[in-house]
């Protein structure tokens, strides 16, 4: 578990040999032994990014999306935040390194914002969603807002960003989840 109430730290078993491995990506009874919520998952997303990347922070305000996020070539700085504004933790931020090489996926959890930055050359996300993209709902935070405190990779060159997270607002003025 991670040290954020919600937010979960999945680190498969590993079934390896000569022939190469396998490890079971999510696994409902494994979920529900580690004190997972119940979920259904009803969309899967891959997105394939270059060095430097952000993506969010993202979610979804009227249809909020649990998200079971993971990386399956290269890897990302993964950042969750509590927007629950009834939340002890309201807020707060939980960081972790998912790659193709550690196989973690994280659990973030409706109420939640997500994003992620790119720190290999390229990097393949995938995440399943328990709630359909919907567009209307579609909210987020500035990656680096002040307020927030998200500690960010460095790297050697700027963040790139799309000209929708260019021009997000900051976490005072966002609308949260009560």
């Amino acid at each position: 578990m991670a040290n954020l109430p919600g937010v979960f730290l999945l680190e498969p078993d590993l079934h390896q040999d000569d022939r190469g491995w396998l490890f079971e990506a999510y696994n409902a009874v494994t979920w529900a032994d580690m004190g997972g919520p119940p979920v259904d998952f009803v969309q899967d997303n891959h997105s394939h990014s270059r060095m430097g990347v952000v993506r969010g922070i993202h979610y979804q305000l009227g249809s909020p999306q649990g998200k079971l996020v993971r990386v399956v070539i290269g890897s990302v700085w993964d950042v969750a935040v509590d927007l629950r504004s009834s939340s002890p933790t309201f807020g707060r931020w939980y960081g972790c390194v998912l790659s193709a090489d550690n196989r973690r996926a994280i659990w973030v959890p409706p109420g939640f914002g997500h994003g992620f930055m790119v720190t290999s050359d390229v990097a393949d996300v995938i995440y399943k969603t328990t709630t359909v993209r919907s567009p209307q709902h579609e909210r987020g935070i500035r990656f680096d807002d002040p307020d927030l405190g998200v500690e960010w990779p460095a790297l050697s060159l700027p963040p790139v960003l799309s000209s929708r997270d260019a021009s997000l607002g900051s976490f005072r003025e966002a609308e949260v989840f009560p």
